[in-house]
């Protein structure tokens, strides 16, 4: 630790925020980076813990706190606050395989568990989040993510099915190995739902592209349009690749059980967010040959065109207050809706910890994330509904005109927990467009059927039966993390390596 006053003598500070009002004119990120010199003073707060709950993932109450990928977090603050750059980008990509997406999609499990914030220091935590994505933000701007080519090739050939965070793990990790590995992917572009999941804004897509071109430089290859289990054979794959990764994501949507829900104007999350994100891109192409970016009315008027998705002065309701929802609601916000409403089933969350989610668990607390802050600013309102959930789906000529909302509660009945309706709490809303954010219940089954694979309840990969078949991500963990399923990429790269080079030998 260069400097073991560091966390008394420097306030904690993050990246910063566009302010509202100025960031819903562009899907562009927001969040202005500090300079060098105040980026090294926030290393400098890292208290070189003797045991560092930030990169522990230590499993409490069947919740896991920490960084999944244990990353060496003191070490390369150290480095950070020292000025060595280079050092510092070793010692992250020593366990990280892609830093430029964790540090913008993250939440920083790390920092809720870090020692600083804790109740005995109370400092508040190293900004660890913002740390690493000067790092590798460093290391792409001075050469130093350069192709690293295995010097030696082991002849073994594996097929990824799926470039979300894991697929691309799984491979990058692999490629390193020396083995020859393929992504299959059934979209145009590699990321997953990094690409088409995540909104531009949190996450721009050419951070992705930059990834990509440097995997194809080391020799991964990358097959599009390629929809294994469909129109991609799954036999063929088998006997062609001496192992397979399934990482083909969780992204059957979980449908909303509601009185007239099959009507125009309904969609699922996902398939929004996809659709926003393939506007966003294809305007930003067509004007980048002009040297002009898109407007936020461009990207709405083709939505409207491409996929008949009509936001532009329409009443939006969400249903689900996570990430997702959130997500949702600042696309909405940008593609000019008349209003948003976010609507969650659960309790609106306690403003400071509950005496039984103690630190470092993570926090359940509430948080005004970038889509309620900007509705916020907009609209004069926060655009959250807690306890409550929508009963019918109101529509005219075959198209939502509104919704029946009512509210809701978790009750303990004959030993079960079940959610039930508040009698005399119904309400109508007007309602345009419904987005769908409930969350997923498992991976679409086609790509696992195409391959034998056993689903478990969860609509997860239980067993694989078949030894040249491995699987990672949120298709065997279930809906989580990013940083989740680049951990579980890694750990099933080490599995397929064990299975080649065993079998080699």
């Amino acid at each position: 630790m260069s400097k073991p006053t560091g966390f008394m003598d420097y306030k904690r500070v993050e990246n910063g925020n566009v302010p509202p009002l100025e960031r819903l004119t562009n899907f562009k990120e927001f969040h202005p980076k500090l300079d060098e010199k105040a980026r090294r003073e926030q290393a400098a707060r890292c208290m070189n813990c003797g045991v560092p709950m930030c990169g522990s993932a230590l499993k409490l109450k069947g919740m896991v706190t920490g960084c999944p990928l244990h990353n060496f977090i003191p070490e390369w603050n150290d480095a950070l606050y020292n000025g060595q750059f280079d050092m510092a980008a070793w010692r992250l990509l020593k366990t990280s395989s892609f830093p430029e997406f964790t540090g913008r999609v993250c939440p920083a499990l790390c920092e809720k568990a870090c020692n600083c914030g804790s109740p005995v220091v109370s400092e508040g935590p190293v900004t660890v989040h913002d740390n690493e994505l000067f790092i590798i933000e460093k290391a792409f701007e001075t050469g130093y993510m350069k192709p690293q080519i295995p010097a030696k090739r082991s002849g073994k050939k594996v097929a990824v099915i799926g470039s979300g965070p894991s697929g691309l793990a799984v491979a990058d990790w692999l490629n390193r190995r020396g083995h020859n590995v393929t992504i299959f992917e059934r979209e145009d572009k590699a990321g997953g739902l990094l690409m088409y999941g995540i909104p531009n804004m949190k996450l721009e897509k050419n951070i992705i592209e930059r990834r990509v071109q440097l995997m194809k430089a080391e020799g991964v290859e990358f097959v599009f349009n390629a929809d294994v289990g469909r129109g991609a054979s799954a036999d063929h794959i088998l006997n062609e690749f001496d192992a397979v990764a399934l990482c083909c994501g969780a992204k059957k949507a979980r449908p909303l059980n509601a009185a007239g829900i099959d009507t125009k104007g309904v969609l699922f999350a996902v398939d929004f967010l996809t659709r926003v994100t393939k506007c966003v891109i294809s305007t930003s192409e067509a004007l980048d040959k002009i040297s002009m970016q898109p407007t936020n009315g461009q990207i709405a008027q083709m939505l409207s065109e491409r996929y008949g998705i009509e936001v532009e002065g329409k009443n939006v309701i969400i249903v689900g207050g996570g990430d997702t929802g959130n997500d949702c609601c600042g696309s909405s916000i940008r593609l000019g809706a008349a209003s948003v409403t976010q609507i969650e089933m659960m309790p609106c969350p306690p403003v400071e910890r509950a005496k039984d989610n103690p630190w470092p668990e993570w926090p359940k607390t509430l948080k005004v994330d970038y889509g309620a802050e900007e509705s916020i600013a907009k609209f004069g309102h926060d655009p959250r509904i807690y306890e409550t959930t929508v009963k019918e789906v109101i529509s005219e000529n075959g198209h939502i005109t509104a919704v029946k909302t009512i509210e809701v509660e978790f009750q303990t009945i004959d030993g079960k927990r079940q959610l039930v309706e508040r009698a005399g709490t119904e309400k109508t809303l007007p309602c345009d467009l419904l987005l769908v954010a409930a969350g997923f219940v498992g991976c679409e089954e086609y790509t696992a059927n195409a391959f034998g694979v056993e689903l478990g309840p969860r609509g997860t990969v239980q067993e694989t039966n078949n030894p040249k078949i491995f699987t990672a991500g949120d298709m065997h963990r279930g809906q989580s993390l990013v940083v989740w399923a680049i951990a579980e990429g890694r750990e099933c790269a080490k599995e397929i390596d064990d299975y080649l080079m065993g079998e080699a030998q």
